[in-house]
């Protein structure tokens, strides 16, 4: 069956996505404790109410538009599936099953470079479309046919990844649906990233440690990931999964998102939220939405200030190895506030004091900022990317401040983000 003819149907099909947002506590926010990896936090899903949209399916297929004050504007509700739809087929090469299984040595095991709830990611190398040249280095996810999550998720990607562009998201290169008696094969190809992800060197010992310079310029380009999703596409799209795990590195150490299985396009119109069972991972998602399905851009920004913070201490969220005073890590850096004397007992021992206190001491407030208790008191990504934007040009030895990447849409605001 064409992979090609496959995908067309069911992207008229469509699938509606939704979720929303709204304000609780920090200090009791502490997701339940769980593995790492991406799941349902809890079945709960809120009611639909005026001010929201309600749909508890998953996808990317739902008609929306940007939400008040965000950056991109619109003549009509538009959506990624619609996108899609205009834009996005010519974008994305259509590979051959037996095309990839070559590439991966038949999905070796010496060639797996992860897994997760989607499937496993396999490293391989494909020629170019039109044959030429030498074969390119590739990272190939391929779908658990047993798994939970695989066929929504991968429709998400193919979408969301079909549209988007921008420098800190990771670049989908194309896709393969076979269905034959072998079951559904459902795959994508990626550019290849050489230096793993942010949570390979933050907490893994067998990596060397990031220098802090090197820190600020990863969480920066995030940070522009994240602010473009929000405030520099015709929809604005909630990544809805922002941890360390998902922020690839290339061979220049350029952080790039990754996995929009989970994405969401946000509220439109005069809808405040959209609402949807809650997942995401234990230890990142903003307490309101698990409380109620409720989910906005300030979802990303709570997580945002979670992963700031552990580029600051080298601590996981969640670590049950820690005495039990410090497997929470937001309860933990919280005897320690960025104000104060013993501040500096926070922060990570693998910089090996090689940082500005100063600096580290502005970070932590942005992140405060962040995981504000009422999320519409949390700044805008564009905010979040101007404070780091000058923190990363105070880091320069020549003082320069880093080239800007470049994000559709009205300018940030500059100002900074209000504080806890």
């Amino acid at each position: 069956m064409s992979c090609l003819s496959w995908f067309k149907r069911r992207s008229r099909g469509g699938e509606s996505a939704t979720s929303g947002g709204s304000s609780g506590k920090r200090g009791a926010s502490a997701p339940p404790s769980g593995p790492t990896t991406t799941t349902n936090l809890t079945a709960t899903t809120a009611s639909g109410v005026s001010t929201s949209r309600s749909d508890d399916s998953s996808g990317a297929a739902r008609p929306a538009s940007k939400s008040a004050g965000s950056a991109a504007s619109s003549q009509s509700q538009r959506s990624i599936s619609s996108l899609y739809e205009e834009r996005g087929h010519g974008q994305l090469r259509v590979f051959d099953y037996e095309e990839l299984q070559a590439a991966t040595a038949e999905f070796s095991r010496a060639q797996k470079l992860g897994e997760g709830g989607f499937g496993s990611v396999y490293k391989g190398f494909v020629r170019a479309a039109d044959g030429k040249g030498d074969r390119i280095p590739v990272a190939v996810k391929k779908l658990n046919q047993r798994g939970l999550q695989g066929h929504k998720q991968w429709l998400a990607e193919v979408q969301f990844l079909g549209v988007l562009e921008h420098p800190n998201l990771v670049k989908l290169l194309g896709y393969c649906a076979v269905d034959s008696e072998r079951g559904a094969q459902r795959l994508l190809v990626y550019e290849f990233m050489p230096n793993k992800s942010l949570e390979d060197h933050l907490f893994r010992r067998a990596n060397p440690p990031l220098s802090w310079n090197r820190r600020l310029q990863v969480i920066l380009g995030a940070a522009e990931g994240l602010a473009y999703l929000h405030e520099g596409v015709e929809v604005q799209v909630i990544y809805r999964d922002f941890k360390t795990s998902n922020i690839l590195l290339d061979k220049d150490f350029r952080a790039k998102l990754s996995d929009f299985g989970l994405a969401r396009e946000g509220p439109t119109g005069a809808n405040t939220h959209v609402s949807t069972a809650v997942v995401g991972t234990h230890g990142y998602a903003a307490p309101e939405y698990i409380d109620s399905g409720h989910l906005t851009a300030k979802s990303d920004v709570w997580s945002f200030g979670v992963v700031l913070y552990e580029i600051l201490t080298g601590r996981r969220s969640l670590d049950r190895n820690k005495p039990a005073a410090e497997q929470k890590m937001l309860e933990w850096v919280e005897q320690f506030p960025p104000d104060s004397r013993n501040f500096r007992m926070i922060m990570d021992p693998r910089l090996r004091g090689e940082y500005s206190v100063k600096a580290a001491r502005e970070i932590a407030k942005l992140a405060d900022s962040c995981l504000h208790k009422n999320a519409k008191e949390r700044p805008t990504m564009g905010e979040v990317v101007e404070v780091l934007r000058r923190a990363v040009q105070a880091a320069e030895p020549d003082g320069r401040a880093p080239v800007a990447s470049p994000v559709k849409g009205k300018r940030a605001n500059a100002a900074a983000p209000p504080r806890r």
